[in-house]
């Protein structure tokens, strides 16, 4: 949501910042000589391909507002401001307007999700291998057994997982092998992972109420699934020689999995 003040900002200096112009035009009186250098200073630039790249991060950050704009309207008023003419809306007017809609599009989404969530663990739960830990809340299938040790409560795992949307889209996994600590991921991924065995892979599948529901930077009230191996069912804290220091398990790296609002890139 608050992307668009990004994209405001960047207007605004665009428009009005005339250090910044994209079209260099000759200075008055300045022989053509010194025009031509001192557009070549201090580095020699394609103007042509800095605006279309300008365009391109304007475009791109308008498809993350939520809701799609009439490029010839956009065009036509920045073309607008450059020559002076005012604008059909104050800049509060235009937030508030463009905030409105996000809202709508917002709950719309978190409905639709909700109820297509609740299908599917409604649908799930009939398929032979699929075992419930919470009733049309949180199902497992385990896709490989495990021989080694359990993992417990508040234990320290290490792990390889991925995670994806109903659709298949994929919206997070490890680089490598991740030491992540129970407490500090989603209570629907800790109630999955407990009782898992060394070796073992398993596939969570977790209604947005053990997920992140409404909150968070993923489309709200998301059916997630992830694809979970356990490597080490509790692996140990490391203590560097001087002491001075500790390698802690945490989450921090993986937005996907963290708790609930301690999640760093949990911003709309």
């Amino acid at each position: 949501m608050y992307r668009m003040f990004y994209i405001l900002v960047l207007l605004t200096l665009t428009l009005n910042g005339e250090e910044l112009s994209l079209s260099p035009t000759k200075t008055e009186n300045a022989p053509l000589e010194q025009v031509e250098i001192d557009t070549l200073t201090p580095l020699a630039v394609d103007v042509s391909k800095i605006s279309e790249a300008f365009g391109h991060l304007i475009g791109k950050n308008l498809e993350s507002i939520g809701f799609k704009f009439d490029m010839t309207q956009i065009i036509k008023g920045l073309e607008d401001a450059q020559s002076g003419k005012d604008s059909p809306m104050t800049e509060m007017e235009c937030v508030q307007a463009i905030t409105s809609i996000q809202e709508s599009v917002f709950k719309q989404q978190s409905t639709e999700n909700l109820l297509k969530a609740n299908e599917f663990l409604a649908q799930n739960m009939k398929i032979q291998g699929i075992i419930s830990i919470e009733t049309e809340k949180l199902q497992y299938r385990i896709d490989r057994q495990g021989t080694g040790a359990v993992v417990e409560e508040h234990f320290s795992p290490l792990i390889r997982y991925k995670g994806t949307f109903l659709d298949g889209t994929v919206f997070g996994s490890s680089k490598e092998n991740e030491l992540i600590s129970l407490d500090e991921t989603m209570p629907g991924f800790t109630k999955g992972l407990i009782g898992m065995k060394e070796g073992e892979i398993r596939t969570l599948y977790i209604h947005p109420d053990l997920g992140y529901g409404t909150s968070g930077y993923l489309p709200p009230n998301s059916l997630l699934t992830f694809e979970i191996e356990v490597i080490k069912a509790n692996a140990p804290v490391t203590e560097p020689a001087d002491s001075l220091s500790t390698t802690h398990p945490k989450v921090r790296g993986n937005p996907e999995i963290a708790l609930p609002g301690h999640n760093p890139k949990a911003i709309r």
